[in-house]
C-alpha cells in the first residue's frame, strides 16, 4: 500500500483478464458539481469493497487524475489511461495498473483524458466507446466502479452508458442542491436514448457537519425528494478525509478509527447490499499475471 512520498508505478506487461464469471454491474458515481466528494466516495468504496473479498475494478474518467493519485499511483509515469481505451482502440487489459491494493485494479487518467471530448465529438457511437472497451473486463470483475468528472460532457455521457447504476454525492449544503434536477434529466435523456437499464443506486450525503442546522435540512431535503434512494449512511466533514489523498492513502488505510472511515465503510456494506454483490467467498473473481 502507498504511503507519504511513495506511489505505485504501472505494470502491464503480460497481464491478463480471466473470464467465466456473471458480468460484474457497473457503478458510476456522478456530478457535476465539483467539490462533491465524489472521487473520493469512488476511491473509498472501491478499496472497502476489496478489502472486504471481493474483485474490483476503478475506473479514472476524470482528466484532472484524482482517484488515480488517491490511490498512490503517478499520473506522470502512465503509459497507457482512459484516454488510450476511449480514443485508440487500446485494449482494456492494457490500460490496466493491477494491484494498486489487494483486490483491486486501476484504469488510470491524466491531464490528456481532456482531449478525448474533442477527439470523440465527431466519431460514430461515441457515446458508446468506453462500454464497448469494459465488456472484456465484465466477467473478470464482482464490481466496476467509474469516477466522472465533474460536468455533464461526453466523458460522463460515456460512464453513464457504460453503467447501469449511478451513485450520485451530494455535499450538504443548499447550492448542492441547485444541480441535482439538471443531473437527473441526463440520467433520464441516458436512459431514454442510450442505456435503458441504467438506474439511480442511490443518493450519498459528503460532508454533513452536525453542528449546523442547514446540513440537517439538506438531507431532509434530499430525502422527501429519494425517500427510498438516499443511503443511510451519511459522510461527515473530516479534516482526516481531505487529507488522506494527499498521502495515496484510502481513509481505512490513513485513519481508520475516524468517523469518516466508518461512514464509508456502512456506505460500501450498503452499496454491496443494492448491487446484490456475490458472497466474496462463493465465486471468486480473479485476474493474474501471465508468467508468459
Amino acid at each position: 500500500m502507498s504511503g507519504a512520498g511513495q506511489s505505485v508505478a504501472p505494470a502491464l506487461t503480460g497481464y491478463r483478464l480471466e473470464r467465466g464469471n456473471a458480468p460484474a454491474p457497473v457503478v458510476a458515481f456522478a456530478n457535476q458539481k465539483g467539490g462533491v466528494g465524489k472521487t473520493t466516495t469512488a476511491v473509498n468504496a472501491s478499496v472497502f469493497l476489496a478489502r472486504s473479498g471481493h474483485r474490483v475494478l476503478l475506473v479514472d474518467m476524470d482528466p484532472q487524475g484524482n482517484a488515480t493519485s488517491s490511490l498512490g499511483v503517478d499520473k506522470d509515469a502512465l503509459t497507457r489511461s482512459t484516454y488510450d481505451l476511449l480514443t485508440e482502440q487500446i485494449p482494456v487489459e492494457d490500460t490496466i495498473v493491477p494491484q494498486v491494493r489487494p483486490g483491486l485494479d486501476l484504469i488510470p487518467a491524466g491531464p490528456v483524458l481532456a482531449g478525448a471530448e474533442v477527439e470523440l465529438v465527431g466519431q460514430t457511437g461515441r457515446e458508446r466507446k468506453l462500454e464497448k472497451s469494459l465488456a472484456a473486463a465484465l466477467t473478470s470483475y464482482d464490481v466496476i466502479l467509474i469516477d466522472c468528472p465533474p460536468s455533464l460532457g461526453l466523458l460522463t455521457v460515456n460512464a453513464l452508458t457504460a453503467a447501469r447504476s449511478v451513485v450520485v454525492p451530494i455535499q450538504c449544503e443548499f447550492l448542492a442542491l441547485e444541480g441535482l434536477g439538471q443531473l437527473i434529466q441526463t440520467i433520464d435523456l441516458v436512459k431514454q436514448s442510450l442505456n435503458p437499464p441504467l438506474d439511480v443506486a442511490g443518493v450519498l450525503m459528503t460532508m454533513y457537519d452536525a453542528r449546523t442546522r442547514l446540513s440537517a435540512h439538506v438531507v431532509e431535503e434530499v430525502r422527501r425528494y429519494f425517500p427510498h434512494r438516499i443511503f443511510n449512511a451519511i459522510v461527515p466533514r473530516s479534516v482526516r478525509l481531505a487529507e488522506a489523498p494527499s498521502y495515496g492513502q484510502a481513509i481505512v488505510e490513513y485513519d481508520p478509527a475516524s468517523r469518516g472511515s466508518d461512514a464509508y465503510e456502512s456506505f460500501a456494506r450498503e452499496l454491496s447490499a443494492r448491487l446484490r454483490l456475490p458472497d466474496p467467498g462463493s465465486a471468486p473473481a480473479s485476474t493474474e499475471r501471465s508468467d508468459s
